[in-house]
Protein backbone atom coordinates (compact mmCIF):
# COMPACT_ATOMS: atom_id res chain seq x y z
CA UNK A 1 0.00 0.00 0.00
CA UNK A 2 0.96 3.40 -0.74
CA UNK A 3 2.53 5.93 2.00
CA UNK A 4 0.01 8.09 1.97
CA UNK A 5 -2.57 6.08 1.67
CA UNK A 6 -1.86 4.20 4.72
CA UNK A 7 -1.19 7.40 6.94
CA UNK A 8 -5.20 8.14 5.85
CA UNK A 9 -6.54 4.69 6.44
CA UNK A 10 -4.97 4.48 9.82
CA UNK A 11 -5.97 8.23 10.42
CA UNK A 12 -2.34 9.08 11.83
CA UNK A 13 -2.79 11.82 9.76
CA UNK A 14 -6.48 12.94 8.55
CA UNK A 15 -6.31 13.92 4.90
CA UNK A 16 -4.76 11.88 1.81
CA UNK A 17 -3.38 15.82 0.26
CA UNK A 18 -1.69 16.39 3.96
CA UNK A 19 0.08 13.22 3.92
CA UNK A 20 1.13 13.50 0.61
CA UNK A 21 2.30 17.39 1.32
CA UNK A 22 4.38 15.65 4.57
CA UNK A 23 5.71 13.06 2.55
CA UNK A 24 7.06 15.34 -0.27
CA UNK A 25 8.02 17.66 2.56
CA UNK A 26 10.73 14.98 4.12
CA UNK A 27 8.72 14.75 7.35
CA UNK A 28 8.40 11.14 7.01
CA UNK A 29 10.63 8.38 7.51
CA UNK A 30 10.15 4.37 6.77
CA UNK A 31 13.13 2.32 8.02
CA UNK A 32 15.31 5.39 8.70
CA UNK A 33 15.31 6.88 5.36
CA UNK A 34 12.85 9.67 3.98
CA UNK A 35 9.91 8.53 1.90
CA UNK A 36 8.17 9.66 -1.23
CA UNK A 37 4.48 9.31 -0.58
CA UNK A 38 4.38 6.69 -3.30
CA UNK A 39 6.97 4.52 -1.26
CA UNK A 40 4.83 0.87 -0.53
CA UNK A 41 4.64 -0.11 3.21
CA UNK A 42 4.54 -3.79 4.82
CA UNK A 43 3.88 -5.18 8.08
CA UNK A 44 6.95 -4.30 10.51
CA UNK A 45 8.03 -1.33 8.89
CA UNK A 46 9.01 1.52 11.45
CA UNK A 47 7.46 4.99 10.31
CA UNK A 48 8.48 8.16 11.77
CA UNK A 49 6.52 11.35 11.19
CA UNK A 50 7.42 14.72 12.27
CA UNK A 51 4.74 17.10 13.47
CA UNK A 52 6.76 20.84 14.52
CA UNK A 53 8.82 20.09 17.38
CA UNK A 54 7.11 16.36 17.67
CA UNK A 55 7.84 13.23 16.47
CA UNK A 56 5.55 10.12 16.31
CA UNK A 57 7.15 6.57 15.71
CA UNK A 58 4.99 3.58 15.01
CA UNK A 59 5.48 0.11 13.77
CA UNK A 60 2.98 -1.14 11.07
CA UNK A 61 0.90 -4.15 12.08
CA UNK A 62 -1.45 -4.53 9.55
CA UNK A 63 -2.28 -3.44 6.10
CA UNK A 64 -5.68 -2.98 4.95
CA UNK A 65 -7.69 -0.82 2.35
CA UNK A 66 -10.69 -0.02 4.60
CA UNK A 67 -11.01 0.14 8.31
CA UNK A 68 -13.88 1.54 10.86
CA UNK A 69 -13.02 4.05 12.62
CA UNK A 70 -13.24 2.06 15.95
CA UNK A 71 -10.33 -0.28 14.49
CA UNK A 72 -8.13 2.12 12.97
CA UNK A 73 -5.60 2.29 16.06
CA UNK A 74 -5.54 -1.65 15.58
CA UNK A 75 -3.08 -0.97 11.97
CA UNK A 76 -0.27 0.35 14.17
CA UNK A 77 1.99 -0.07 17.37
CA UNK A 78 3.46 3.48 19.02
CA UNK A 79 7.06 3.11 19.48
Amino acid sequence: MRLDKYLKVSRVIKRRTVANDACNAGRVTVNGKVAKASSDVKIGDIVEVRFGSNTTSFEILSVKETVKKEDAGEMYKLI
